[in-house]
């Protein structure tokens, strides 16, 4: 029975290894969302900062797991067998959910996961315990800490709303201001910005950092909070002077500065204060095991029969543990592709300049987007036109900050807002500590910087419905997670209860799929989004380029048709609905694929050289053709979807063997424009032209012969519908290619100046 449950032991802690990978990228947007993107350092310096921060607040945590002992619930009242059971389905929900939010790109709240997961599971066993001993006559409140449950649900709205509209409200002043040249302005007051924004992260890290480490005496956390306004004080006037004489004597810029200090500081406390969320469950279960274990050593105590009262005192966590957490969280850092991917959400809804939008509009956007612009109007007729005009101004970006991107090489925004963002996230978090506040530091710097976006004019006519839309769905999955983590976790312990320990070996090893499988499919779509991101918005672009451009294009889509109509047809012979379900996922690429295109057609434009108005419209009428080809198979796609999903009559033998033949003469067709064009031998465009145009005198004489059948066949009005809609689409289909091919013919002299 020992081994058992030191085998149980060690589980936990190899979870809290897997729950410290997946937590640690979900929470590195909370202090490296800034520093990435407004490029203030490169990313290797940052993520040695980053690494310092978090390896410091880890090494040097005090190492208290209350959350996870008794914070929840009431220790007291369970047996060890029970608690086990706790902290298992906890951890196995917690990989599980953070790991999918992680794979979507969506910073969730690691503290709201596992408190909910311990809330979930330990109601779900304190009914079990109900339920099997009727004599038990407590009610549910004394099993459970509902005073604090409730405390972090009223945190989660509190914070929401304070920080974002604290974030708006100061960098529009800030920027007013300073304005988008603030270099100059800096010169003057940069000292007393500096000393400001210097002197309220250093408050933080005292208040929300170093009270965390077990070696400084607990009577300086006291000594600080009494004296506030004199620690803020003196902070602030060596700020003030070092800043003076950094600016001046070694000319630096006092924002990246405040950058460096501020990640380095949310880094630290993000460590020293969430470390318990990833290996607080597993340290208790350790305790847990050694507070039993000296019992059944002395007197032969069973599991069920242990009550866990000792888990309400105080136990540090072993040193070398929080050394081997805080290294674990520092390469998770380095080497995450998942917690950039999470961290570029944010950078990607907060960026200053155009791009590609992530999250599509939705009626709750648009609706929220007009009646912000009616209510801005309204508020603008109210000032003079003067002062709406000197308004404006200081919002005119210059030429380089017109150029913010999402490139890996470009600033997403400036440095005076990536500053303000850590800064105000330090001084609401302190704020929310002196209160004993339930702030989410996940939650408080993500709705800070999507603030400070909305203060700083980032949310312009052209991508406000789409920015507002990805903030709501990133609110949506935080009181999701609230829910899920609860659900889920009950559920595992309810599985637990019953199955022993067949269904946590079974439990893992789902686990254990559910993430490789995540894994893989999100490195196949990084890969995917590499490919597609061929183009720089900022280069010059040469008529020769335009066409080997225009050439990618159009052997990718011509690639993706070839699957897709090959799948179709196949799937219309074996008329199952459900095999359609990759064709649509399939054709959903292919359709984002073409609207991506036709969303930068405008940067397209502008980067070509001077004077080539005709590229430029070789170039529209390229993507015109190729959207009128991904149309025709959205028709034969859905279309063909529809007539299977509603159980109509199958298509005949005949109309599918023709369909196939037709599908395997244009296959080898396209097969040999994708020769041509991947390697630019343009000299070939007359045969393809020709075989085009025998392949569409083949569609037509189809489209006669079933005419002519339906004279003497008896056929179904739904199948003739379909086969003559099938037909006319790939008619379509290939006129267009045909039409692309005398495009790029037309062109290719042109093209072959540059050869």
């Amino acid at each position: 029975m020992e081994n058992l449950y030191i085998i149980l032991v060690v589980l936990l802690f190899l979870l809290a290894v897997a729950d410290l990978i997946v937590g640690v990228s979900n929470d590195a947007v909370n202090f490296l969302n800034s520093a990435i993107g407004s490029k203030a350092i490169p990313m290797k310096t940052i993520l040695i900062v980053a690494g310092l921060g978090v390896l410091v607040g880890a090494v040097f945590s005090s190492g208290l797991m209350e959350v996870a002992r008794n914070g929840i619930f009431n220790p007291n009242v369970f047996y060890f067998n029970e608690i086990i059971i706790i902290f298992l389905a906890v951890l196995i929900t917690d990989i599980l959910i953070l790991d999918f939010f992680n794979t979507i790109g969506i910073p969730t709240s690691t503290t709201v996961s596992i408190v909910f997961e311990l809330l979930g599971a330990a109601v779900s066993v304190s009914l079990l315990k109900m339920y099997y001993d009727p004599e038990l006559s407590r009610n549910l409140g004394e099993f459970i800490n509902l005073t604090k449950a409730t405390e972090i649900s009223l945190g989660i709205i509190l914070s929401i709303f304070i920080a974002f509209f604290v974030g708006a409200i100061v960098q529009f002043i800030s920027r007013l201001i300073f304005s988008f040249n603030y270099q100059k302005k800096l010169k003057f007051i940069g000292a007393l910005f500096g000393g400001v924004s210097l002197s309220a992260i250093t408050y933080f890290i005292l208040i929300k950092g170093v009270n965390t480490i077990d070696f400084i005496d607990p009577n300086f956390a006291v000594l600080v909070q009494n004296n506030k306004l004199f620690v803020v004080g003196i902070s602030l006037l060596i700020w003030i002077v070092l800043s003076q004489l950094l600016i001046s004597v070694f000319k630096v810029n006092i924002l990246k500065l405040i950058v460096i200090v501020g990640t380095f500081a949310l880094a630290l406390a993000f460590a020293g204060n969430d470390l318990v969320n990833f290996i607080g469950v597993s340290i208790a279960s350790y305790q847990s095991f050694m507070l039993w274990q000296d019992a059944f050593l002395a007197n032969g105590v069973l599991p069920s029969q242990f009550l866990m009262s000792g888990l309400d005192g105080e136990v540090q966590t072993p040193e070398y543990i929080l050394v081997i957490a805080g290294f674990v969280m520092v390469l998770t850092l380095w080497f995450s592709s998942k917690a950039q991917y999470v961290v570029q959400t944010g950078v990607n809804l907060g960026r200053q300049g155009e791009g590609d939008e992530r999250f599509k509009a939705n009626n709750l956007s648009r609706t929220i987007v007009r009646y912000a612009m009616f209510i801005g109007q309204t508020f603008s007729q109210l000032l003079e036109e003067k002062l709406q005009h000197k308004i404006s101004s200081r919002f005119d970006k210059p030429e380089q900050a017109l150029n913010y991107t999402t490139s890996p090489t470009k600033p997403a925004f400036d440095l005076l807002r990536a500053s303000i963002n850590l800064v105000l996230a330090s001084i609401l978090i302190s704020i929310g500590t002196n209160f004993t506040l339930p702030l989410s530091t996940t939650y408080v710097t993500f709705m800070v910087a999507m603030g400070t976006s909305f203060g700083d004019r980032a949310w312009d006519r052209d991508s406000a419905v789409y920015r507002v839309a990805g903030v709501f769905n990133v609110i949506a999955s935080w009181f999701g997670t609230a829910l899920l983590a609860f659900s889920a976790s009950a559920v595992v312990a309810l599985v637990i209860w019953y199955g022993g320990n067949y269904a946590i070996v079974v439990l893992v090893i789902l686990a254990g799929l559910s993430v490789v499988r995540n894994a893989i499919k999100h490195s196949k779509k990084t890969k995917i989004e590499q490919q597609q991101k061929r183009f720089n918005r900022t280069d010059i672009i040469t008529i020769n380029e335009i066409t080997i451009e225009s050439s990618k294009n159009m052997t990718s889509v011509i690639k993706g048709n070839n699957r897709l109509l090959r799948d179709v047809i196949n799937n219309l012979g074996y008329h199952d609905s459900s095999r359609f379900k990759k064709s649509l996922s399939q054709l959903e690429q292919q359709e984002n694929e073409i609207d991506e295109l036709k969303d930068n057609v405008f940067y397209y434009i502008k980067s070509l050289e001077e004077n080539t108005v005709e590229a430029s419209k070789f170039y529209i009428l390229t993507l015109d053709y190729l959207q009128e080809i991904v149309q025709s198979m959205a028709y034969i796609t859905r279309s063909s979807h529809k007539h299977v999903n509603n159980n109509h009559k199958n298509l005949k033998f005949n109309q599918i063997r023709d369909l196939k033949r037709i599908d395997a003469e244009l296959n080898e067709v396209n097969k040999k424009m994708i020769f041509v064009f991947e390697n630019q031998d343009f000299t070939e465009i007359k045969l393809l032209v020709a075989k085009y145009e025998s392949l569409g005198e083949k569609i037509s004489g189809l489209i006669q012969k079933q005419i002519e059948r339906l004279k003497v066949d008896d056929n179904s009005p739904k199948n003739t519908k379909l086969y003559f809609g099938l037909l006319l689409e790939l008619k379509d289909l290939v006129n267009s290619t045909l039409q692309m091919m005398h495009l790029f013919q037309e062109y290719y002299n042109e093209a072959k100046k540059e050869f």
